[in-house]
């Protein structure tokens, strides 16, 4: 039988205040430093999944609460929490969660890797141009929302996106131009793919019915391979 993935909730000084998250260490004990943004929907079991598969993956995976334990039941719900978290903010609390992940001794990078996923996706971005050349490798799904940032200069990750064809949330159009931006501001390497899929295509939890696994997969690997070969 596999030995467990070792995790834990932890605490850490961010914005002058304690936050929280959740930390997923892999087998081994330590490996590279990977911060997983949540969606809208706060810190759900759906996000804690995907910070221990990237710790299956030979990660150390820390997903900070934006939210301070709130979840959302709905939309409605979802879409109001979200508007009280403007970018400013929630990239000042994630820069606390990125100094508490590269202190870790169990952590061998001395950059992190970030991955998000919708509203969560914008903040992979807003973090990446806030933190400069800490974050070197930033993995948006889908970003859309409150964390998407106005300005790209600061990016000094490789970016690799993940966007649908069918996202009703966020036209592909602007993912294409949001794209071109961000090649153009940074000057850092930029490949987003597209998939014929709709928005949450990856949340294999979500009540949508959006999810679909054969997307979702592909978008896996890929990330997984991108944040081995870029973080260091």
């Amino acid at each position: 039988m596999a030995s467990q993935t070792p995790h834990q909730n932890v605490s850490f000084p961010s914005e002058g205040q304690r936050a929280h998250g959740y930390l997923a260490l892999p087998e081994a004990g330590q490996g590279p430093g990977v911060i997983v943004i949540q969606e809208w929907w706060g810190l759900t079991d759906h996000i804690r999944d995907v910070a221990d598969r990237l710790a299956a993956e030979g990660f150390v995976a820390l997903a900070p609460d934006l939210f301070g334990g709130s979840v959302a039941h709905d939309g409605a719900e979802a879409a109001e929490m979200m508007s009280n978290l403007p970018e400013e903010l929630g990239a000042k609390l994630l820069a606390g969660a990125v100094d508490y992940l590269l202190g870790l001794e169990a952590v061998t990078s001395s950059t992190a890797g970030t991955i998000g996923f919708c509203m969560g996706g914008g903040f992979v971005l807003a973090l990446a141009a806030q933190q400069g050349k800490k974050i070197s490798a930033a993995v948006p799904f889908y970003g859309v929302g409150q964390g998407v940032p106005q300005s790209y200069a600061g990016v000094r990750a490789q970016v690799q996106g993940h966007y649908a064809n069918e996202d009703s949330s966020y036209p592909v159009a602007k993912a294409h131009a949001q794209e071109a931006q961000i090649r153009e501001e940074s000057g850092a390497e930029v490949v987003f793919h597209y998939y014929d899929a709709p928005h949450a295509f990856h949340n294999d939890a979500n009540p949508s019915g959006n999810y679909r696994p054969e997307a979702a997969r592909l978008a896996w690997d890929r990330s997984v391979d991108f944040l081995r070969q870029n973080i260091s």
